[in-house]
């Protein structure tokens, strides 16, 4: 594989605290929310996607509302005072991508990849869409998000869903079975969304933002669509190729197995690419992956070494003494390389099962655990950090 370049500069830094790098592809990423539904049932989703190039675009919050702090400070940290620390610390740090900027035309239309979580994974979604994807973004409401919101119908009054924890008394895996199975009908939800769209369906965006969802109606290739997703977002993904044939394959982040049941191992139809981190796995849960490889000859399993599990989300992008003090020790690995690897991996595995006319196969050595810092399989207790 070619050397991972260091990110171009100057594209949109966010402070001093939290710098996310642009898309390293040859496209300007575009964002906008998007809200459809005033009950709970609905969905709220970050879309990411190639823009028009324009002077002056302006750049999205990384946490777009300054409740979300208070939802982080109490999932991240267990301490919901520490939201005004966060709010201060992060509040104000922005993604670069251009707000609301019009989508770039393409014929037959960009692959979409459903992403199993709205804000944390904004580097690796940037990067997609920098490659030519449409990447819907989807803030589940099964309380496994720090915190999220639905606007009701009267007269747009917005209700919350706090974070929740695994009530007391209750065995921890019918809680979270139950969320994913409700995540993964979320990515599912979010699809017919799109193939409402792409055939001629009007549908208004209740947060009344200046971009016309209808312009997807002839951008959109639904022929050639992902589920991907990183921890409970992995496993998400999984469970999504069981339930929509339309997904064609999953890339699954660093994927906490647990809340899948066994019965449902066999009914995955389609190729899992697991992309692990060095310290998160388990043997149990690499036990579950393999038992997926060992039914679809496609299926891969590689591990990034000098990673651990945050690296696989914006936070790797943190100074290295505030990552240290709220996650603990961090991966050896340069974040930017970790996000190259990560994304590279995942694009040549995409161009393998979308079948696209791209580039992308010169990096299927990281689809076969091949190169200077991934390996085949999970390397469980090696210690290279």
């Amino acid at each position: 594989t070619d050397p991972v370049s260091p990110p171009r500069l100057g594209c949109g830094s966010m402070g001093g605290l939290l710098a996310l790098p642009p898309g390293q592809g040859p496209h300007q990423v575009g964002c906008t929310d998007v809200m459809v539904g005033h009950t709970r049932q609905g969905l709220l989703l970050r879309l990411f996607y190639p823009c028009q190039p324009r002077a002056g675009a302006t750049e999205p919050l990384w946490i777009p509302r300054s409740e979300y702090c208070g939802g982080l400070a109490d999932a991240t940290l267990g301490r919901r005072w520490c939201s005004a620390l966060l709010s201060i610390a992060i509040g104000s740090c922005k993604v670069p991508v251009s707000w609301n900027e019009p989508l770039k035309p393409r014929s037959p239309g960009y692959p979409l990849i459903i992403f199993s979580f709205r804000t944390l994974y904004s580097s690796i979604c940037t990067e997609l869409a920098s490659r030519g994807f449409v990447v819907a973004a989807l803030e589940h409401r099964d309380h496994s998000a720090a915190t999220t919101y639905f606007c009701t119908a009267e007269a747009g009054t917005e209700e919350w869903l706090p974070f929740q924890r695994v009530p007391q008394g209750q065995k921890e895996f019918y809680f979270r079975n139950k969320q994913v199975h409700q995540r993964a009908q979320e990515c599912v939800r979010a699809l017919r969304l799109f193939q409402g769209i792409a055939g001629g369906r009007a549908v208004p965006n209740i947060l009344h933002q200046d971009w016309d969802l209808s312009v997807l109606k002839d951008n959109l290739d639904l022929t050639k669509v992902a589920v991907m997703g990183h921890s409970f977002g992995g496993v998400t993904a999984v469970l999504a190729l069981v339930k929509e044939p339309s997904f064609r394959c999953a890339v699954a982040l660093d994927a906490w197995m647990f809340p899948l049941e066994n019965l449902l191992y066999p009914e995955v139809p389609k190729p899992v690419l697991f992309i692990n981190t060095e310290k998160f796995q388990t043997p149990e849960s690499v036990a579950k992956m393999k038992r997926l490889s060992s039914r679809n000859g496609q299926t891969r399993i590689v591990t990034v070494l000098g990673t651990v599990h945050e690296d696989q989300t914006d936070f790797a992008f943190l100074p290295g003494k505030l990552f240290s003090r709220i996650f603990g020790r961090r991966g050896t690995l340069d974040p930017h390389k970790a996000l190259a690897i990560t994304s590279r991996a995942a694009l040549a595995f995409l161009q393998r099962h979308l079948e696209l006319q791209e580039e992308f196969g010169q990096w299927d050595e990281l689809v076969e655990g091949v190169g200077d810092s991934v390996v085949p399989e999970a390397p469980l207790g090696r210690s290279r950090l």
